[in-house]
C-alpha cells in the first residue's frame, strides 16, 4: 500500500476502507445486481463521502472536486466490490456537467441529492451504433421557445435503469449540446440491459420528443464535447484507481491461496515461477498507482491541463489489474475457476475498465497525437517529455 503525504487523504482512505469491509458480506451479492443495493446506498449515504462527489457550495468538502481524494475512495471500495464503486464513482461522473454547466437552480436543487444518494446520477453520451466516436451521434436537441426537445436513443448508459436524471449529449444544429432531463420527464422511457461479463446496471434511454425548460440547457449551446473533456479529466484517473483496488484484491487473494496450498511438499509461493509471478504483480501494481496518484494529484490543480496525464494512468492501471487478475487465476490453478468465487468475480470485474472512458486504444491513439504535437513543438532542440 503506497503511503499518502497529507494527513487528509489518510484519513480518507481509513474512512472508505472501514466502510467497504463493513459491506464486504454483501460484495457477491451486490455484484450481480442490476439494481441499487439498498445496504450499500444507506451505508455510503451515512458515511458523508458523497461530499467528495460535488462542490462545497453544495455540501461538498473542497470548493473544486479532488481527483485524488475521490480516486482513494474508489480504489478501496473497488478492492471489496465493483458495485459499490460504481455507485459511488457515477455520482460524480453523471453530476459533473451539471457541476460545471448546469444553472444556479438545478444545481441547488439537485446536488445536495447526489450528495446524499437520494438522486442517482447518469451521463447519457453512446448510442446503439455510436461508442467511442461520439461526433456521429445521432441524438438531437432543437429548442422551441422556451423548451428544448430532445430525440434519439442512448444506449450502454450506466445507472439508466435506477437513474434520477440524465445529462443527455446530443447534436444541435452544427454542433453539440447538452440537457439535463429528470428521468420522470414525459417522453423518456428506459429498458434494461443487456447483461455482462460483470453485471453493471446498464439499459437503453428513449427519447421521444422529451420537452424541458431551456434553462435545462448545460453549459452554452455548441460546448458539450468541452464539458465531457472537463469530465474526463476530473474522473478518467478514479476508473484507474478503481482497477487498482481489483488488481489488489486479487493479488491478495492469489497470495493468500499460495501461502496455505502445498504442493510437491511445499508451498506454492516457495516455487519459483508462482513466487515471481506474484512478485512481478505487486512490483507492478505499486508503479501503477505510484502514476495514478501523481496523475490525480496533477488533476486536482489543473484537470484540462494535465488530462494526458490521467489517460496514462487510466491505460497503465486497467491494464495492469487485467495482468494480475489473470496471474492470479492462474495461481490458483482450477480453484480460480470456480464461478462465484471472489477471484472468479475479481477476474470479471478487471476486464471492463480497459474499456469504458477511454479503451486503451482510443487513449493510445490519443496519446500518440499529444506526442507528435510535442516533438513539432521541440524542433528547436528542447526535451519535450
Amino acid at each position: 500500500m503506497a503511503d499518502t503525504l497529507d494527513p487528509r487523504y489518510d484519513a480518507i482512505r481509513a474512512e472508505a476502507r472501514g466502510i467497504a469491509q463493513s459491506l464486504a458480506q454483501y460484495a457477491a451479492e451486490a455484484d450481480e445486481l442490476d439494481v441499487v443495493h439498498e445496504p450499500m446506498r444507506e451505508a455510503v449515504r451515512a458515511s458523508g463521502l458523497g461530499r467528495l462527489v460535488v462542490p462545497a457550495a453544495y455540501g461538498g468538502e473542497t470548493h473544486a472536486l479532488d481527483p485524488l481524494a475521490i480516486a482513494i475512495v474508489r480504489e478501496e471500495f473497488a478492492a471489496v466490490s465493483a458495485h459499490l464503486d460504481s455507485l459511488y464513482g457515477m455520482q460524480g461522473v453523471g453530476s459533473y456537467s451539471l457541476t460545471i454547466g448546469g444553472s444556479d437552480e438545478l444545481k441547488a436543487e439537485w446536488l445536495p441529492k447526489v450528495r446524499t444518494l437520494e438522486a442517482i446520477a447518469a451521463i447519457a453520451l453512446t448510442e446503439p451504433d455510436i461508442g467511442s466516436d461520439l461526433r456521429g451521434v445521432t441524438t438531437t436537441i432543437r429548442a422551441d421557445g422556451d423548451e428544448l426537445v430532445i430525440s434519439g436513443v442512448k444506449s450502454f448508459i450506466t445507472n439508466a435503469p435506477v437513474a434520477s436524471f440524465f445529462n443527455v449529449l446530443a447534436r444541435e444544429d452544427d454542433g453539440y449540446s447538452m440537457a439535463f432531463v429528470p428521468a420522470d420527464t414525459p417522453g423518456v422511457t428506459v429498458t434494461s440491459g443487456p447483461d455482462l461479463i460483470a453485471p453493471h446496471i446498464i439499459g437503453e434511454v428513449r427519447f421521444d420528443d422529451v420537452r424541458v425548460p431551456r434553462a435545462n440547457r448545460i453549459g452554452d449551446a455548441g460546448t458539450a464535447f468541452k464539458l465531457m473533456l472537463q469530465t474526463l479529466a476530473v474522473f478518467r484517473v478514479t476508473v484507474a484507481a478503481a482497477s487498482l483496488g481489483i488488481g489488489r484484491a486479487a493479488l491478495e487473494e492469489a497470495v493468500k491461496h499460495a501461502s496455505t496450498r502445498e504442493q510437491f511438499g511445499k508451498p506454492l509461493l516457495a516455487l519459483g515461477s508462482v513466487s515471481q509471478k506474484l512478485s512481478l504483480s505487486w512490483a507492478e501494481l505499486e508503479a501503477a498507482r505510484a502514476l495514478t496518484y501523481q496523475a490525480a494529484a496533477k488533476a486536482a490543480s489543473d484537470p484540462l491541463s494535465h488530462i494526458a496525464d490521467t489517460s496514462m494512468a487510466k491505460v497503465v492501471a486497467t491494464e495492469t489489474a487485467g495482468r494480475i487478475a489473470d496471474r492470479a487465476v492462474q495461481t490458483m490453478g482450477r480453484f480460480g475457476l470456480v464461478r462465484g468465487s471472489d477471484i472468479e468475480r475479481h477476474y470479471r470485474n478487471s476486464r471492463p475498465g480497459r474499456i469504458y472512458e477511454g479503451s486503451t486504444e482510443v487513449l493510445l491513439d490519443s496519446l500518440a497525437r499529444q506526442l507528435g504535437k510535442r516533438a513539432k513543438a521541440a524542433e528547436d532542440g528542447r526535451p519535450f517529455l
